[in-house]
């Protein structure tokens, strides 16, 4: 059971990690990135843009902890596999958002 215990802490910590970069995020004075080793795309709005790309980093963080809760039953429960899951449609529906959403709003034409 400490075992357990010990994998959502660490699931949690991953999830207020990230919500702690969308605060960074959200009051970052230059464009934030939102993929990994690409440089971030010319923006309108800069003040507009970090404060999206901080809300959708901060509700995906948030969203990401429950998602950890089947670890709490023990090892080899079959609810890991709704974890993994939401993870997968979760990290998806960020990407669409901020695609399709944020990018498609913010970036200079």
């Amino acid at each position: 059971m400490t075992g357990s215990i010990v994998g959502f802490l660490v699931w949690s910590a991953c999830g207020i990690l990230l919500a702690v970069l969308g605060v960074c995020a959200f009051f970052a004075k230059k464009e934030v990135g939102f993929w990994a080793n690409v440089k971030p795309i010319a923006v309108t709005d800069v003040r507009g843009y970090n404060r999206a790309v901080g809300k959708l980093l901060i509700i995906g963080g948030l969203a990401f902890i429950p998602l950890g809760l089947p670890m709490l039953k023990g090892q080899n429960t079959a609810g890991i596999v709704l974890s993994m899951l939401g993870i997968v449609f979760g990290s998806l529906a960020m990407m669409i958002i901020y695609t399709v959403g944020i990018e498609g709003k913010y970036r200079k034409k």
